[in-house]
């Protein structure tokens, strides 16, 4: 199994691990035809391996967003899409900080992920735009998570 696919993995266990949490670490808002998926964690939840092949910082003070935008097919199921993801997160005080989203593409799944710093039991406030490839709409979330370092 190359690195990207067990980065895939890592991130879909992620995923999966963060809906289950009653902390509402993950979500999503429909748009219609769209959707946008959210997940936020700790980046420290990554292996070092998987971090290191990434480019991503593994550290107690650095969250990790991961957004993905799904268009509704023909037969209701959800299928990733391409495009852009802008956003910005702020904390209790107001300080705002723009995150820094890179586009992953690992055969037919597609995500956004960025970096970002809070302290332990911190509100975070997430502003995210996402604009699907061909659409002219922006899809807009707002969201609030606390993490807590491990």
């Amino acid at each position: 199994m190359n690195t990207i696919q067990a980065f895939a993995r890592t991130l879909i266990a992620l995923m999966l691990l963060a809906i289950a949490l009653p902390s509402q670490a993950a979500g999503s808002k429909d748009f219609g035809d769209y959707q946008v998926h959210w997940s936020v964690l700790p980046s420290t939840f990554l292996s070092p391996e998987v971090a290191q092949a990434n480019d991503l910082q593994r550290s107690k003070g650095i969250g990790l967003i991961n957004i993905a935008i799904m268009k509704e097919q023909d037969n209701g199921s959800l299928k990733p899409v391409t495009g852009q993801v802008e956003g910005k997160v702020s904390n209790d005080i107001q300080q705002v900080k723009f995150l820094a989203f890179r586009r992953i593409e690992e055969g037919d799944a597609v995500y956004f992920l960025a970096q970002y710093q809070y302290n332990s039991g911190q509100l975070m406030t997430f502003n995210i735009t996402a604009r699907p490839a061909g659409l002219q709409q922006d899809l807009t979330v707002r969201f609030a998570h606390t993490l807590f370092s491990d």
